[in-house]
C-alpha cells in the first residue's frame, strides 16, 4: 500500500528547498495550499537547476541571435545552426557535477546519456561528443578515485552508445577538491525540415511515454544539483540516476525512426525533474495542458507514489505527443525496438497539468507557473566585488621574472597535470566509431568530424581557464570565448556559435554573483566581436564544498565549420623537416595568471593575461585566410605554458625537433617563453610558402616573427635550452599514468 501524503506546511516547503516567499507564491497560483505531490513538483521545477531563477536575467544579456541560428537560445532542447547543404547542427553542453561528486561513475555516465538525448529529441543524430572535466590535486586519494570513476563512466556509456569522443579538456586545481566539474557536450546533424520540437499542440492528441521503465533513482536530482556539496551529500546517492547505454542506443534509433513517420507532434527528453518537467514545459510552450494517468506509467518498482513517479529522473525516457489516430504507428516503432511505449494521457485546453494516481487527482497545476519564462521566480541577487581581488591584483611579479635554469623550468612545466598528456584519459574513449573523425583528441587544438556526403567538417572545442576568471572575471570570460574560437581556427574552421556551461558557487553569496555577472558580461563582449551567438547551455550553481567555492568556470563549447576538410584541416604538431617556424600575434607581456607562476612558484595572482578583443578577431581572421589558401603546414595556439609549451608540444606531437631563436622585441626571456598573453599562434610553413604567409599577414597588420626551422631530434632554444624530443615526450606522457597508477581509494 502506498503511503498517505503528509500535510503540507511552511516547514515542509523549506525542507524542499523553497523559500517562504516562494511558498506563498505557490499558494497564490493554486488558490490553496498545495498537495504534497504539488509541493514536490514545484520544488524541482523551481530549483535553480530547472528554473534558472538566479541566472536568467543575466543570461538574457548575451547575444542570442545571428543569421545562421535556426532556433533562439533556450527555445528547444539544444541550439540549432544552419551549416549549408540543407543541413543543420544541433549542439549543447551541460553539467553533471553534483551527481559525479558523490557517485562518479554513474554521475558521469548519465551526464553523457542526458546530453545525447537533448540532441536526438531535436531529430538530430549525434555524431560527436566532448567533455570538460575539473578535479582537485591528484595527490589526494579521493581525487584519484573521482578521476577514475568519471573517466570510466564517460567511456563505458559513450563507447557503448556508439558516438565518438573527439575532444575536450581535463584540468586540475585544489579549488575543485571537493566538487569536481563534469561537463558533457554533444553535437548532432539533422536535415532541414526534419527537426522536432518540444510542443504539446492539438487538444485530444495522445501523450505517450516511451523508453525505459520508471524507478526511484534520481528523485530530487534537480534539487540536489541546486545546493552545496557537504558531508550529507553522500547520503543522497539515490538522487544520482542510473544509466543504461544500450537502452539509450535503442531509444535513439527508435526516436529517429518514429519522427520519420510524421505522426509525432512534439517530443521532449525526460532529464531533470522527469515527467514533471517534460509535461509542464511542453504544455506551457504551446499554451495547452495535459491530463496524465500515472497508473499507466511502466514502473520497475512497486508501490511508487505519484510524488515519486513525477520526480523520478530514471534515464532513457521520452514524452511524445502524437497525432490522434496515429499513435499506434509511433508505438509500433518503439515496440519493434523492444522499448516501452504507453499512452498515459492526452493534451487538454485547460492550460494546466493534472496528474492522477489510483483514480485520484494528486496534482493540478497551471503549466505556465512551473516554467522558466512563465511563472517561475526570477531574481537579481546582491553583488559585491570580492575582497581577494585587491590582494591578487597588486601582487609584485618581479621576484618571479628571473630564471636561472630556463631549460629546467621548461621541463618542469611539462610535469604540470594541466599541461601533460591526457592520453590516459582519451585512450579509454572510442574516438573513431562511425568513421567520421578527421582529428581526434590528443595532439590537436580541436576535434574535427566530417559530414558524410559533403566536403564539409565541423571543428569543435571546449575551453575555459578558471584561474583567469578567478583573477579577472570579465576578462576571463572574454578569454574563454577567444581561446575556444582560436582553437577551431587553428584547425581550419570558421567559428560559428557557442554553447556554454557556467559553473559557479552559491549565487546567494554577493561575491559569487558579482563574479558570475562579470564573467557572463565578458563572454558577451567576446561573442559580439567574434560574431558567435550563444545558442543555449546550462548554469550550474552551488559548486561549493565546506572549504569554499570552485574557481568560477564558464566553459565554452565552440562550433566551427570547415568548407573542405581535405584541404583546410591543419595539425598542431610540426609536419616536415625544413619547415619554417613563425610566431604570429601579440607581444608576450606579463606572467600574470600563468601556469608557470602557479605550478612552479605556487602563486595564483596578478591580472588575467593580456587580451585585445579587436586584435584577436583580426588575428583569427588572417590566420584562417592563410590556412584556407593551403599555405600552412601546422598551427597551434598559445595557451597554458605560453610559447615554451607550444614549442615543446609541437615537437612532441610530431617527433621532430627545431632550432629557434627568441626575437620577440622588448620583453624578458621569461615573458617571451612563459607569458600566457592572448592572441598568439605558432605556425609552421613549407619554405616555398614562407614569403607568401609573411606578406599576407603583414599586409593585414599582423606581427610576424620568424623563429627558426624544424630540424633534427632536439628542441633548441638558442642560448637557453637544448632538449631531446624523446626526453620531453617521456615526461609529458608519464605524469597522469604515474599519478593514477596508485591504489584507487575513496
Amino acid at each position: 500500500m502506498r503511503f498517505s501524503e503528509p500535510e503540507v506546511t511552511l516547514e515542509l516547503a523549506r525542507e524542499h528547498g523553497l523559500t517562504d516567499e516562494e511558498f506563498d507564491k505557490i499558494c497564490d497560483y493554486l488558490g490553496r495550499t498545495p498537495t504534497f505531490t504539488e509541493l514536490g513538483v514545484y520544488s524541482v521545477m523551481w530549483s535553480e537547476h530547472c528554473s534558472y531563477k538566479n541566472s536568467i536575467a543575466v543570461l538574457k544579456t548575451l547575444p542570442r541571435t545571428g543569421p545562421t541560428l535556426l532556433v533562439g537560445a533556450g527555445e528547444e532542447n539544444a541550439g540549432l545552426v544552419d551549416i549549408g547543404d540543407g543541413l543543420a547542427c544541433a549542439f549543447k553542453i551541460e553539467s553533471h557535477n553534483h551527481p559525479s561528486a558523490v557517485e562518479p561513475y554513474q554521475g558521469a555516465a548519465t551526464g553523457v546519456g542526458g546530453i545525447h538525448r537533448d540532441i536526438f529529441t531535436m531529430g538530430a543524430r549525434p555524431i560527436a561528443s566532448l567533455n570538460s572535466l575539473r578535479f582537485g590535486s591528484m595527490s589526494e586519494p579521493r581525487v584519484r578515485y573521482l578521476v577514475d570513476g568519471v573517466v570510466r563512466g564517460i567511456a563505458d556509456y559513450g563507447n557503448s552508445f556508439g558516438v565518438p569522443m573527439v575532444g575536450g579538456e581535463v584540468c586540475f586545481d585544489k579549488s575543485y577538491e571537493g566538487n569536481p566539474l563534469v561537463n558533457a557536450m554533444s553535437v548532432g546533424i539533422v536535415k532541414h525540415g526534419e527537426t522536432a520540437s518540444a510542443i504539446a499542440e492539438g487538444v485530444g492528441n495522445p501523450v505517450i511515454i516511451v523508453g525505459a521503465s520508471t524507478g526511484r533513482d534520481g528523485i530530487h536530482g534537480a534539487t540536489f544539483a541546486s545546493e552545496e556539496i557537504s558531508e550529507a551529500s553522500e547520503a543522497k546517492r539515490p538522487s544520482v540516476q542510473v544509466g543504461d547505454p544500450f537502452t539509450e542506443k535503442l531509444l535513439l534509433e527508435a526516436t529517429l525512426e518514429a519522427l520519420k513517420t510524421g505522426a509525432v507532434v512534439g517530443i521532449q527528453d525526460m532529464g531533470a525533474a522527469g515527467i514533471s518537467c517534460s509535461s509542464s514545459e511542453m504544455s506551457a510552450k504551446s499554451g495547452t495542458g495535459m491530463r496524465l494517468d500515472l497508473d499507466k506509467v511502466p514502473l520497475r518498482e512497486e508501490d511508487m507514489s505519484a510524488y515519486e513517479i513525477l520526480l523520478s529522473e530514471s534515464q532513457e525516457r521520452m514524452l511524445i505527443v502524437a497525432q490522434k489516430g496515429r499513435e499506434q504507428e509511433v508505438m509500433d516503432v518503439f515496440d519493434k525496438w523492444d522499448l516501452n511505449a504507453v499512452v498515459i494521457g492526452e493534451v487538454v485546453d485547460t492550460g494546466r497539468v493534472a496528474y492522477l494516481r489510483d483514480g485520484t487527482v494528486k496534482a493540478d497545476i497551471p503549466a505556465h507557473s512551473l516554467v522558466l519564462g512563465g511563472g517561475a521566480p526570477v531574481y537579481i541577487r546582491e553583488t559585491q566585488k570580492p575582497e581577494y581581488l585587491e590582494r591578487t591584483g597588486t601582487t609584485d611579479m618581479s621576484p618571479y621574472i628571473d630564471v636561472d635554469d630556463m631549460e629546467g623550468a621548461m621541463l618542469k612545466l611539462l610535469e604540470s597535470p594541466n599541461i601533460a598528456s591526457k592520453r590516459w584519459v582519451y585512450e579509454q574513449y572510442d574516438h573513431m566509431v562511425r568513421t567520421n573523425t578527421v582529428v581526434g583528441p590528443g595532439p590537436s587544438d580541436a576535434g574535427v568530424v566530417r559530414i558524410k556526403g559533403t566536403k564539409k567538417a565541423l571543428a569543435v572545442a571546449t575551453d575555459c581557464n578558471g584561474r583567469y576568471v578567478y583573477l579577472n572575471p570579465r576578462k576571463g570570460g572574454q578569454i574563454a570565448v577567444a581561446e575556444a574560437a582560436r582553437n577551431v581556427v587553428c584547425s581550419g574552421a570558421k567559428p560559428m556559435a557557442i554553447t556554454n556551461c557556467l559553473n559557479f558557487g552559491n549565487p546567494y553569496k554577493p561575491e559569487v554573483y558579482w563574479t558570475f555577472r562579470e564573467a557572463v558580461g565578458g563572454m558577451g563582449d567576446a561573442c559580439e566581436v567574434f560574431e558567435t551567438p550563444v545558442t543555449g547551455g546550462n548554469v550550474s550553481f552551488y559548486n561549493e564544498n565546506p572549504q569554499g567555492a570552485v574557481f568560477p568556470t564558464p566553459v565554452i563549447g565552440m562550433l566551427g565549420l570547415i568548407d573542405d576538410y581535405e584541404k583546410h584541416t591543419t595539425r598542431a604538431g610540426f609536419r616536415d623537416e625544413g619547415d619554417e617556424i613563425l610566431y604570429v600575434g601579440a607581444a608576450r607581456i606579463g606572467i600574470d595568471g600563468s601556469e608557470y607562476l602557479s605550478f612552479i612558484h605556487g602563486v595564483t595572482a596578478g591580472d588575467a593575461p593580456d587580451l585585445d578583443l579587436a586584435f584577436e578577431a583580426k588575428l583569427q581572421s588572417a590566420v584562417l585566410d592563410v590556412i584556407r589558401k593551403g599555405w600552412i603546414a601546422s598551427a597551434h595556439d598559445l595557451s597554458d605554458g605560453g610559447l615554451a609549451v607550444a614549442l615543446m608540444e609541437k615537437a612532441i606531437f610530431s617527433g621532430l625537433g627545431a632550432r629557434v631563436a627568441l626575437e620577440l622585441p622588448g620583453q624578458s626571456t621569461t615573458e617571451q617563453l612563459f607569458s600566457e598573453a592572448q592572441s598568439g599562434i605558432l605556425l609552421s610553413v613549407a619554405p616555398q610558402n614562407l614569403e607568401l604567409v609573411q606578406e599576407a599577414l603583414s599586409g593585414l597588420e599582423i606581427p610576424v616573427y620568424h623563429l627558426g626551422t624544424v630540424a633534427g631530434q632536439h628542441l633548441i632554444v638558442e642560448g637557453f635550452a637544448d632538449i631531446h624530443v624523446e626526453a620531453m615526450r617521456k615526461i609529458y606522457e608519464g605524469v597522469l599514468p604515474e599519478a593514477l597508477s596508485q591504489t584507487q581509494t575513496v
